[in-house]
């Protein structure tokens, strides 16, 4: 759990500074729970140069509450919790400087939006939350008010989660947590997920990571496995400390997501999902005559793929139904192997290309729209699904027909520029898996929203 927090002062000398205003949203990593804001009266001067920065004077504060008459709250809503804040380092100190007044002395882990940015989405201009916020297309109502900055964290911490393939900030919330140290209650993990779509995480004791899935429904997922009897999902169960999540919404992110981290983290339990997803693909060939020949073959990365296919028998039923959907010749695609003409010519269905009767010029051009739907070689692209909620549209991006990464987007122009899309993006590999994974989604949802650039 995380307390994201910011903290507006009076300004002065070192450790005399007063808090002026407070925000805290108290977030579980996927939402926020629970919330405190707070005017707080000083009792000592505001410097001029802040009260323009802010616009908080001493008359608004007369009426406020004191630090000591909202420091129990303060204090209950952080506990257990992660202090999270642009510049940590300053807004931890103004805390504790006010808890030390009081004679009470107060601790808490903190994490740093600012190092973590620079970790996690590196060559930006400046990592100042306003120009940061700018760039990445994080909307920040109430610029250098506490509630403004402290949300505007929020949106950025829960990108930095996103783009943390290595899940360093989730295994250091797991090593914290004393209720996960204990053996744990399976039930009680089951109870706390929720019937999301998205990736889970299995950790041990030490907050690593020993299983990753991905699932429609997480918490039916890992009831399964749970309540599975077969050797694996034994070993599981016995080394199960903790199970996080990452809600993705759509399916096509978490079957990426899942792909790179297993092959990023490599699991104990995920030995199976290292190697590659599927065996065949389809290739094309010019023969003699001049007409563009489609085949399936065993999987070969030396080789030019139009797409892939997790086995032989779904590679034939792709054959079967683009034959039919363009009117493509059944011995020239590799069904019916014949010296003649294939058996649809004879109940008049092939226009005769497999015996030289149809222009070359004519059924080339629809092989060649076949290829072009179901390869993204070449082409500069964002598919546009399903976010995490109904405000929100997760954006996969293709960059001369390479995978780029993928994000999650609030406003329509954060797509449409491509400048602050690129940032906004967890960069990811590009590997013949996730070629793999974003043609078959492709193939299977055929009304997703595309954008070309």
């Amino acid at each position: 759990m995380y307390a994201i927090l910011d903290i507006e002062t009076t300004g002065g000398k070192y450790n005399e500074e007063g808090i002026t205003e407070i925000a805290i949203y108290k977030f579980d990593g996927h939402k926020v729970v629970d919330q405190f804001i707070s005017l707080v009266n000083p009792e000592r001067e505001i410097q001029p140069f802040v009260v323009n920065l802010t616009g908080i004077n001493s008359n608004m504060l007369r009426n406020a509450p004191k630090f000591y008459e909202v420091a129990k709250r303060i204090v209950e809503i952080t506990e257990d919790c992660i202090i999270v804040a642009h510049n940590a380092k300053f807004d931890y100190r103004i805390l504790r400087t006010e808890f030390h007044r009081l004679g009470f002395g107060y601790k808490r882990k903190t994490l740093c939006t600012v190092e973590l940015s620079k970790q996690l989405i590196p060559g930006q201009d400046s990592y100042s939350l306003g120009k940061l916020a700018r760039s990445l297309g994080i909307p920040v109502s109430d610029r250098h008010r506490a509630s403004g900055d402290a949300m505007a964290t929020v949106k950025l911490f829960k990108m930095l989660l996103n783009k943390d393939l290595d899940k360093y900030i989730v295994k250091d919330a797991i090593r914290m947590e004393p209720k996960y140290q204990m053996e744990p209650n399976l039930k009680r993990i089951i109870d706390e997920l929720p019937t999301v779509t998205g990736v889970y995480y299995i950790h041990n004791e030490y907050g690593d990571v020993i299983y990753i899935g991905k699932s429609k429904n997480i918490k039916s997922r890992i009831s399964q496995h749970f309540s599975n009897t077969n050797p694996k999902s034994k070993k599981i169960q016995l080394q199960t400390a903790a199970v996080t999540y990452e809600q993705t919404g759509s399916e096509l992110v978490a079957l990426l997501k899942e792909s790179e981290e297993i092959k990023k983290l490599r699991p104990l339990f995920n030995r199976a999902l290292r190697r590659n997803i599927f065996t065949h693909a389809l290739y094309s060939y010019t023969d003699e005559n001049g007409y563009i020949n489609l085949k399936i073959d065993k999987a070969d990365g030396r080789k030019q793929a139009i797409t892939t296919f997790s086995n032989r028998q779904s590679a034939k039923q792709f054959l079967f139904n683009v034959v039919e959907e363009y009117g493509l010749c059944q011995k020239l695609v590799g069904l019916y192997p014949t010296k003649s003409n294939c058996f649809n010519y004879t109940i008049k269905q092939c226009q005769g290309a497999c015996i030289s009767e149809e222009p070359t010029e004519v059924y080339n051009k629809r092989v060649k729209k076949l290829i072009d739907k179901n390869s993204y070689s070449g082409k500069n692209m964002a598919i546009i699904d399903r976010g995490r909620d109904i405000e929100e549209k997760s954006v996969i991006l293709i960059k001369d027909g390479v995978f780029a990464g993928l994000g999650y987007v609030d406003l329509n122009y954060q797509i449409v520029n491509a400048h602050i899309l690129e940032s906004i993006i967890t960069p990811m590999e590009n590997n013949r898996d996730s070629q793999h994974i974003i043609q078959s989604y492709l193939r299977r949802k055929k009304k997703l929203k595309i954008i070309y650039y």
